[in-house]
């Protein structure tokens, strides 16, 4: 494992790579400056790894640059209210009726019902479908009549969610201007308070103020964007200035850049190791146990993240406030394997991305974790652009992510229809279990708070009791800027905001 040493003996060419994209985004004045007010300079973890698809994570790229927006957004409780619509409300258990706000589009298209039933129907027939819609079906259409533009949303099954499901990303809303050519482009075509008006491929991206925006004008002229995957690159730009504000500083950072440009604050982010249940060694469930058997949580959160991580407990971490006293014993556990048997299994794959920094040194400790139990193990770490497809098809044994559980719907319920159900858009682990499917769609068919999330934590118990996926950790989240200049950033354990409006440099 690489030692804090060895990792910044790299920073200066690190930082001579990253700052020549900085550059080439800055305003002419080269300061950042234009009129009375800065350009924000911000660097992201991970580059668009769809051409800045709505339909994918890219979408939640575009979210965080408060670009794109939906019929609602989320509140800090994840309860939705109002942004392009203005008011709902449900007429049937499967029918709602949203009432449009006054608003245009960045390219100065009005937003009417047309343009919302037009984005959400596009939406439904993308592919890969977008993970918020792997456990649902929305009709659109227009409502005649009225002095309002309204929508009337029909899903195929009663879905209490529906409001918060449409505050994802991947459900926004966009003008006719965007769907041409054969392919979707929110570029001049969202609704919020930024504008992105250019890319360059995975390196950079460069906002404008929407000056048309319907809520509270941005304090911000721009934004300069820069992608950089590498982690130990994005802190050294915000030591040395070169931008405001760092997505995702890595751990081995935090301490280095001291407390004025660290917020640390809890998630509902859990890492772990998704284990292949269609093909392979892990295709046997007694070699899933021995897996999750060999695994050390506390070695991880003390090796790799000194400490600002917690202790894996479940698929729900510490960002779910009521999960801990919900949760209950994994189900339906196979015994584990011995280790005479494990040593005589074949090579495995195990695999994960360069984004997050503390992911390739987890992977290093839980590889020497599986061969301590008899595991021949043989890593592949890469940009997780280059892996999504291949790990979504189920070509690694073990694939070890950082995953939202609240990003689809701030509801956990979602997260385990699209990881873990054989219809399941995000299913990593390949699973396709009768008791796991049974216990997720219970959970879905619930309206009560209460009774939902603890027919949740059943379902979580049957997906751990399958071994899909052994928790490795439960992250918290390190944003990087100097509070002594940067004001307006957001905080969001859900990850959908991170500049807004408000953010600027003061």
């Amino acid at each position: 494992m690489p030692t804090p040493r060895s990792r910044r003996s790299s920073l200066p060419v690190i930082a001579a790579a990253l700052l020549l994209p900085l550059a080439a985004c800055s305003s002419p004045s080269g300061s950042g400056a234009s009129g009375d007010a800065q350009r924000l300079r911000v660097v992201m973890a991970f580059p668009p790894a769809q051409a800045i698809s709505p339909y994918g994570d890219d979408a939640v790229t575009l979210s965080r640059l408060a670009v794109i927006e939906g019929l609602t957004t989320l509140d800090s409780n994840g309860a939705a209210k109002p942004a392009l619509a203005a008011s709902w409300k449900q007429d049937s258990p499967t029918t709602w009726t949203f009432t449009l706000r006054d608003a245009v589009f960045q390219d100065g298209a009005k937003v009417d019902a047309d343009a919302v039933v037009r984005s959400l129907t596009a939406a439904g027939k993308a592919s890969p479908l977008p993970r918020v819609l792997s456990d649902t079906t929305l009709t659109a259409t227009a409502v005649t009549g009225g002095d309002a533009d309204t929508v009337r949303i029909v899903t195929k099954d009663a879905d209490p969610l529906l409001p918060q499901r449409l505050a994802n990303p991947s459900l926004t809303i966009l003008s006719a201007g965007a769907y041409e050519k054969g392919r979707v482009n929110p570029a001049g075509h969202a609704t919020g308070p930024f504008t992105l008006t250019g890319v360059k491929g995975a390196v950079a991206a460069t906002l404008e103020r929407n000056d048309d925006y319907w809520g509270d004008k941005a304090k911000a002229p721009g934004v300069d964007v820069t992608f950089a995957a590498d982690g130990t690159a994005r802190a050294n730009a915000l030591r040395t200035k070169a931008v405001d504000v760092a997505e995702y500083v890595p751990i081995s950072q935090a301490s280095l850049l001291g407390d004025s440009y660290v917020h640390e604050f809890p998630s509902a982010r859990t890492n772990g190791l998704s284990l292949n249940t269609g093909r392979g060694v892990f295709a046997d469930p007694a070699m899933r146990a021995a897996a999750r058997e060999a695994i050390d949580s506390d070695a991880l959160v003390d090796g790799v993240y000194e400490g600002r991580a917690d202790t894996a407990k479940g698929l729900l971490g510490p960002g779910i406030p009521w999960a801990a006293g919900k949760r209950t014993a994994p189900t339906g556990r196979t015994p584990s394997a011995s280790r005479e048997e494990v040593a005589k299994t074949e090579e495995i794959v195990l695999a994960t991305y360069t984004n997050r920094p503390e992911l390739p040194e987890a992977a290093t400790l839980v590889q020497q974790q599986l061969e301590k139990r008899g595991f021949t193990v043989r890593q592949v770490v890469r940009d997780y652009a280059q892996m999504e497809a291949d790990a979504l098809a189920g070509k690694y044994d073990g694939f070890i992510q950082a995953r939202n559980t609240l990003l689809d719907t701030a509801d956990p319920v979602s997260y385990l229809a699209s990881d873990f159900t054989c219809d399941g858009s995000f299913n990593i682990s390949q699973l396709c279990d009768e008791r796991v499917d049974a216990a997720v769609d219970e959970a879905a068919s619930l309206t009560g708070t209460d009774a939902r999330h603890q027919a949740g934590m059943t379902a979580e118990a049957a997906v751990l009791g399958a071994d899909a996926l052994v928790p490795l950790v439960h992250e918290r989240f390190v944003q990087g800027y100097d509070d002594s200049r940067v004001e307006g950033v957001a905080l969001d354990p859900m990850e959908r905001t991170l500049i807004t409006a408000d953010t600027r440099v003061g």
